[in-house]
């Protein structure tokens, strides 16, 4: 099966469950924000990739403004390729052809006011409509790029290549699949560290951090597998993402989300 954008009839399940995350919150680190959220979501299959890197590699390409989180010693770079179903707007069913697309992102990790949560470097989907939306009302380094993405069996065999011209070239082809019983993450592990975060930071055009909160049940993970035939996603900071990462892959996940709000 070949995710190309098209609308599927499930787009509509996914747009359903997404406000029943709702009901859970016990898990949460801090209460829900005020107001209405805007956006919901789904992701599958998506692969957390992590690798550790010294704090002060990273220090000349994340903003003085944002702190960077570590755990046993080493900040951490993830690459997490994924697939968005039932995406759309609060009120609105998803619209056939922009519902459904594949997202790769690189991040790290960053606490303010005791909230933990992710500092993209990029975030590369084949949807152009998103990437320019994502952008304007987000605020997000989103880039175009080419994503055929095929499951093969329980594997997921995932192809990316970055086709806008105002960012640096980046690529991550790989096949990759889980393998294990799913289980929420631990209190204090690397599995909390690192996925158990409720919010993004960014900054507005006068560099004043800027907070998204997210919303979504507490994250069911499986040990996962990983071949990789090609990974320069690293390259656009300057870190070359080598070695063995550590894997985790989540099925699916409802994901809402709020409107970005000053810190």
């Amino acid at each position: 099966m070949t995710h190309t954008g098209v609308w599927r009839t499930d787009d509509l399940a996914s747009a359903a469950r997404q406000p029943q995350t709702l009901r859970e919150r016990k898990h949460r680190p801090w209460p829900l924000p005020s107001g209405p959220w805007v956006m919901g979501q789904t992701w599958e299959d998506l692969l957390f990739a992590h690798w550790p890197v010294d704090p002060d590699d990273l220090r000349d390409v994340v903003p003085p403004q944002i702190p960077i989180d570590t755990f046993d010693g080493s900040a951490w770079v993830a690459v997490t390729p994924f697939v968005i179903t039932g995406l759309r707007a609060r009120y609105t069913p998803p619209l056939p052809g922009l519902s459904r697309f594949p997202e790769i992102n690189v991040r790290t990790y960053a606490t303010i006011d005791d909230k933990p949560g992710i500092w993209f470097f990029s975030l590369d989907t084949s949807n152009r409509p998103a990437v320019e939306t994502a952008r304007r009302v987000y605020r997000l380094p989103y880039f175009h790029a080419r994503m055929p993405v095929r499951h093969v069996g329980e594997e997921v065999d995932y192809r990316s290549d970055r086709t806008s011209r105002d960012g640096p070239p980046a690529s991550f082809r790989a096949i990759y699949s889980a393998h294990g019983e799913a289980a929420t993450p631990e209190p204090g592990s690397f599995e909390e560290f690192a996925c158990e975060r409720y919010c993004l930071y960014t900054l507005d055009e006068d560099e004043n951090v800027l907070r998204g909160d997210i919303h979504h049940p507490p994250w069911e993970l499986r040990p996962a597998e990983l071949a990789v035939r090609e990974n320069t996603m690293g390259e656009q900071i300057g870190i070359q993402l080598d070695g063995e990462p550590v894997l985790h892959l989540a099925e699916r996940q409802d994901v809402l989300f709020w409107l970005n709000r000053r810190v």
